[in-house]
């Protein structure tokens, strides 16, 4: 498996076509326009969009994946708006066990918000749930306003109100660079999510750093790749990724689990060359407590769902007492992923969750790899910190349990 190149340069071909025709174009008012002061980038819907060469402000609607490429490239500074609350938020669990005990987590928060503390004063115009504030968003005049689609604000590519959405946006004449995020496509996988970064270093200008940021990301998968694609079909346990949504056992399910659709299947099958115990089709379907008992998976790796789910919530939560007859279970095998606000599409962090996927489905394979150590070593990588902050960003995403 190897990094995907090839948008980035289809990309440059046809920046050098575009950039060859004329000398100069012009504005809405006829007043001509050099290309010094503009540049041009084709974004994932192919449109090729002309934004300025200068770029101060950018507002953005993403649940993480552009504020973290931004954070990590060093132009976070240019964020004035967001379209995700997710971003502006930390959170806090409090479970029950059967027993009567009580365990708590505190102050999770996405990895660019605790890198970035001051975007939880900047201006709100979109979250998940509630239409664009246009008036909101003109007022902060972006100099370009960059959307992922398969984000929670924004999160169907062919819905009605987003193609509206996007409309509007460019009717306000603010250049618009769309992203489509790894839930818009049938088969998504991490190249698509690296073709994402590369275009958000274009539009900053600093393509040689995302390019080696998506490198990266992509190395830290392919490792794991590696380890396990000789493993024999017959060889190869059952995994099953489970939402334990309290939005699902308040619709009479157990909670929700994800098909071969899907990219987290795709972690799976393709690159820890497991099983998806879930052969169907599906994005965070509900399922009852019955169907996943007849799954009857080996592992079990818990997500983001309407909140974080630590393992003592899948072994000792009494809404979940009807599931203790599953082997995972009985056999201790269940992990968690790290906390996602917003896990609609995935983010930087898509290598952690492939490494707990691959740790918790062979853990002798990947015997040599200390997750809390592996953690520290990926966050420096991404976005450049100390030692210190990485276990601070470890325990915002809650995995301080693999220090444990």
């Amino acid at each position: 498996m190897k990094f995907n190149l090839q948008y980035c340069v289809l990309v440059t071909v046809l920046l050098s076509v575009l950039l060859s025709v004329g000398c100069v174009d012009k504005t809405s008012d006829g007043a001509a326009v050099s290309h010094e002061q503009y540049r041009t980038v084709v974004d994932s819907r192919g449109v090729a969009v002309q934004i300025p060469t200068n770029i101060e402000k950018v507002a953005t609607i993403s649940d993480g994946l552009i504020e973290g490429v931004m954070t990590s490239i060093g132009v976070s500074d240019t964020l004035v708006g967001l379209g995700s609350s997710c971003l502006q938020r930390n959170f806090n669990y409090t479970y029950e066990t059967v027993g009567g005990e009580t365990f708590t987590y505190e102050n999770g928060m996405n990895p660019v918000t605790y890198l970035n503390p001051w975007i939880v004063d900047l201006p709100l115009f979109a979250q998940s749930g509630s239409a664009v504030n246009y008036e909101t968003l003109a007022g902060l005049d972006p100099d370009v306003v960059i959307v992922r689609l398969g984000s929670c604000s924004m999160r169907y590519i062919d819905d009605e109100s987003t193609q509206k959405s996007i409309e509007t946006i460019e009717s306000l004449g603010i250049p618009l660079v769309v992203l489509y995020g790894s839930s818009c496509y049938d088969d998504p996988d991490m190249l698509k999510i690296s073709d994402e970064i590369c275009i958000i270093g274009q539009v900053f200008d600093k393509d040689a750093e995302a390019t080696n940021l998506a490198k990266y990301l992509e190395s830290q998968v392919n490792h794991v790749n590696e380890q396990t694609k000789d493993i024999p079909d017959e060889e190869k346990p059952e995994v099953l990724i489970f939402g334990a949504s309290p939005k699902a056992r308040s619709a009479n399910g157990a909670g929700q689990v994800f098909g071969l659709d899907t990219i987290e299947s795709f972690f799976i099958q393709d690159l820890v060359h497991a099983k998806n115990s879930f052969q169907e089709p599906g994005y965070f379907k509900v399922v009852s407590a019955e169907q996943v008992l007849v799954l009857n998976p080996d592992v079990i790796v818990l997500c983001t769902a309407y909140g974080y789910h630590p393992p003592l919530e899948l072994y000792e939560a009494p809404y979940y007492q009807n599931l203790q007859e599953l082997d995972a279970i009985k056999n201790r095998r269940v992990a968690s992923l790290p906390w996602s606000p917003c896990n609609c599409a995935k983010r930087l962090e898509y290598p952690i969750d492939v490494m707990v996927i691959a740790k918790a489905t062979y853990p002798e394979q990947f015997g040599e790899i200390d997750l809390a150590e592996w953690l520290l070593e990926f966050y420096q990588n991404v976005y450049g910190v100390d030692r210190d902050t990485a276990k601070e960003l470890r325990s915002a995403q809650w995995m301080d349990w693999t220090v444990e």
